[in-house]
This record gives structure tokens, C-alpha cells and sequence, in this order.
């Protein structure tokens, strides 16, 4: 049990470190503008995914804004049970997110994509409608990459297929998202 436990963590590092930093650091540059003209952010995903996407949008919209001195427009498109019901019910489950995106996205808001295999159809759906809509599309995908991949204007790919690998070490960019502006409230200016 030991050796596979010092196995698992010896793999985990190697996922973190596939964690390109300039790559991040463009996606702050993003947030920074979004900040500074009120444009939305808008994050999804599925399963571990969808709570890494809640976890964002919370550490974003209240941390980050506290520290920045102005609020990020963030919304996790995963947490309107209601709403994804219904468009899930009287649509498809592919619908749920972009359903949401069309409502409120706008040319120049961020989709923010969150899969570990990069296939999942709402996500990939609701990247391709912010795309063609002139949304800035972001996806953070693991190392088989998927359609999301070649759809988004920016990617971060994490060199894993291990499912609680690849959700660490993307909940881990997250965290270093928001931080950016936690730690450094400066650079919200």
C-alpha cells in the first residue's frame, strides 16, 4: 500500500508540473481584461469537473473580488439545477450549458471549459456556440485532449489521463487564477 501511495503522489507531482506557466499566466492577463470591462466569465464541466468549476467561480467571484476592490462577473453555468433540468429534460444533456450561454453570453465574455477527457458534448457544445458567438473560449483538458482542444483559442493541457490527477492539478490553475488576484490585488488594476 505504501509503495502505491508513494507511487500516486510521485505521479501527482508529475501532472503539476506538466503545468505550462506561461499558459496561466495568459489566462490571468484574460481575467485581468474581463475584469476591467465587466465582461462575464463563464465556467462548466462535468462530474468533478462541474465542482472545480462551483469552486472557481465562488474563489473568483467573492476572493478575488474582495482583494481586487471590483467584482469579477463569474458564473458557474453547473450550479442551476433548475435550469439544467429543464434544458436537460426538454432538450438533451448536451444542451445544458449552452442553453445558459444563450441567454447571457456576450461577444467578448469568457467560456471557461473544465474536462478531463476534452469529449464531454456540453462542454464541447457550448465551447463551439461561444466561439462562433466571438466569446474568448479557454479549455482545461487532460493529455488525451479531445475536441475541446482543437476547438478553444487557448489550452491547457495536463500530461495525464488519471482522472483524480488531471481534476487536481486543474483545480490547482484554478487556485492559481484567482490567487493571482488575492495575493496580488495589484494586478487587478
Amino acid at each position: 500500500m505504501k509503495q502505491w501511495i508513494a507511487e500516486y503522489i510521485r505521479s501527482q507531482k508529475a501532472a503539476h508540473d506538466s503545468i505550462p506557466v506561461d499558459a496561466v499566466a495568459q489566462i490571468i492577463e484574460k481575467l485581468r481584461g474581463a475584469l476591467k470591462e465587466g465582461r462575464h466569465v463563464f465556467v462548466f464541466g462535468n462530474g468533478g469537473s462541474a465542482a472545480n468549476a462551483s469552486h472557481f467561480a465562488t474563489d473568483l467571484g467573492k476572493g478575488a473580488s474582495d482583494k481586487a476592490g471590483k467584482r469579477f462577473r463569474v458564473l458557474s453555468l453547473t450550479d442551476n439545477i433548475s435550469w439544467m433540468t429543464a434544458l436537460g429534460n426538454d432538450y438533451s444533456y448536451e444542451e445544458i450549458f449552452v442553453g445558459q450561454l444563450q441567454n447571457h453570453g456576450e461577444r467578448g465574455d469568457i467560456a471557461l471549459g473544465i474536462s478531463v477527457s476534452g469529449n464531454s458534448p456540453n462542454c464541447v457544445k457550448a465551447l463551439e456556440w461561444a466561439k462562433k458567438n466571438g466569446l474568448r473560449t479557454i479549455a482545461l483538458v487532460g493529455a488525451k485532449r479531445g475536441r475541446m482542444a482543437e476547438i478553444a483559442e487557448q489550452v491547457i493541457v495536463i500530461n495525464d489521463t488519471h482522472y483524480g490527477r488531471v481534476e487536481d492539478a486543474q483545480m490547482g490553475i484554478c487556485h492559481m487564477l484567482c490567487y493571482a488576484f488575492m495575493e496580488h490585488p495589484e494586478w487587478a488594476k
